[in-house]
């Protein structure tokens, strides 16, 4: 076991979660960061879908409604 771990592992648990979740969150934003942005085609259709829900015309689903379509289908 190498000496960065020992000391990690001397932390309390609090602090542990603190530092996992810091490290979470670099990942996180790393990851925003060298993700493919949208093609247009793919951003035009995020948009159509968005005017539709906004305005009321497509059928929304609550999350119980789906899980019971996934246990049931």
């Amino acid at each position: 076991m190498n000496s960065s771990l020992k000391d990690i592992l001397k932390l309390s648990v609090a602090e542990r979660i603190l530092l996992v979740e810091d490290i979470w969150n670099s990942i996180a934003s790393e990851s925003r960061e060298e993700a493919s942005p949208l093609t247009i085609s793919q951003k035009k259709e995020i948009d159509r879908r968005l005017a539709l829900y906004r305005s009321g015309q497509t059928k929304t689903y609550s999350w119980k409604e789906v899980k019971a379509t996934i246990k049931n289908p």
